[in-house]
């Protein structure tokens, strides 16, 4: 791959976005260069997707805290960003990792605190009663099938992206969407809806 200086590519990035609205890359490059307005821009773009990922993923106090723990690795890492056209994935997989490392965090304090004999039961269904049908049902699904439905479908990421930020095979994505509609459907017939 070909490493091209980030002056360089705004130059280019610029005559092509000539009068259209900045596209994320030049937005990246400009941030990159020191620019706080294009990151200001990046951040206000991208805060409402990736907080609504967060929060699909957990609940909403946890969501909050983890956007922030995401933003803030965005602001550190943003300049070793070496593929300014690919921030969406990086910022996803910058997403997902933040919510694996809670989610993993959370469940060893669990563990830690289950004294011998007794068992770590934590029922999703009580806990979400009072939300919407879909983020209940969404809630009951496995994280990894949860995850790829909420890429794919609420963030309108393409299944390529949706691998590289689960860094895993396409075929393993398009199965486990596969999976997670079979989930789904299952879960709306036990209510009685029918698909």
């Amino acid at each position: 791959m070909v490493r091209r200086e980030p002056e360089r590519l705004l130059v280019r990035l610029c005559l092509v976005t000539e009068g259209m609205r900045m596209t994320d890359e030049l937005l990246v490059v400009r941030a990159q260069l020191g620019e706080q307005a294009a990151l200001a821009e990046l951040v206000d773009r991208w805060r409402v997707p990736v907080w609504s990922y967060v929060r699909r993923m957990l609940d909403a106090q946890r969501a909050d805290d983890v956007t922030q723990e995401v933003w803030l690795a965005v602001v550190r890492g943003l300049p070793r960003l070496r593929a300014p056209d690919r921030f969406v994935p990086w910022l996803f997989t910058i997403a997902r990792h933040s919510v694996t490392d809670r989610l993993r965090a959370e469940y060893a304090r669990a563990h830690e605190q289950v004294a011998p004999g007794e068992s770590a039961v934590d029922d999703p269904v009580e806990a979400i009663a009072d939300r919407a049908e879909l983020i209940a049902a969404l809630t009951r699904l496995p994280v990894l099938e949860r995850e790829v439905l909420v890429l794919f479908y609420l963030e309108d990421l393409s299944v390529d992206d949706c691998a590289q930020i689960c860094d895993v095979p396409v075929g393993t994505v398009k199965s486990r969407l596969n999976r997670a509609r079979r989930m789904l459907r299952e879960q709306w017939e036990e209510r009685g809806y029918r698909s």
